[in-house]
């Protein structure tokens, strides 16, 4: 239920179309709850037939134009009522960990080198959020809304921490197994 929410959300910081909302989550909010052109649109669909959310009137024939979206009130208030819903956090999973675990099992044969890819993918990820957190919040950039927002990067940027520190440590126990890798 939560891509209903991300949409409102971003349609609450800025009125936008289909297509600039794909380029939004691209750039800020698929960092955190990514979704597909078509998810975008689909769920656009949705929110507008339940009344959430309403394409901008527009000065030129429709016909192959791309609508901008404003929320509505009724929008508002769903996405105030799910913000303030409790939830519980949601167990992690992660295919890497399974694949260690089986590893533990079966042998290590190629999991060195993915380990090795996917820290230099967190390594990438930590630096992109490092570069927009010196864009987007320099010292003294502390109203209310600007102060959440930086929560909400540094937890990418703590999240991308651990994971560069886990691999790195990962890695250093591989460095010491035995030659075949096997239990």
């Amino acid at each position: 239920m939560s891509l209903p929410h991300a949409i409102l959300t971003a349609l609450l910081e800025k009125p936008s179309s289909g297509l600039e909302l794909t380029r939004r989550f691209d750039r800020s909010i698929g960092y955190f709850w990514s979704a597909t052109h078509q998810q975008i649109y689909r769920e656009l669909g949705k929110l507008e037939a339940e009344g959430h959310i309403r394409a901008l009137p527009s000065e030129q024939p429709a016909r192959g134009q791309k609508k901008s979206y404003e929320v509505l009130p009724a929008g508002r208030a769903e996405l105030a009522r799910w913000t303030a819903a409790s939830q519980d956090p949601k167990p992690h999973r992660d295919p890497l960990l399974l694949r260690l675990r089986a590893a533990a099992v079966v042998g290590t044969a190629g999991l060195e080198a993915d380990l090795n890819r996917h820290l230099e993918l967190h390594r990438r990820q930590l630096a992109d959020y490092e570069k927009i957190e010196q864009r987007d919040f320099p010292p003294g950039k502390d109203a209310p809304h600007d102060r959440i927002r930086h929560l909400v990067l540094r937890a990418g940027i703590d999240l991308e921490t651990f994971w560069t520190q886990w691999l790195t440590h990962a890695l250093e126990e591989f460095a010491e197994l035995p030659e075949s890798g096997t239990t």
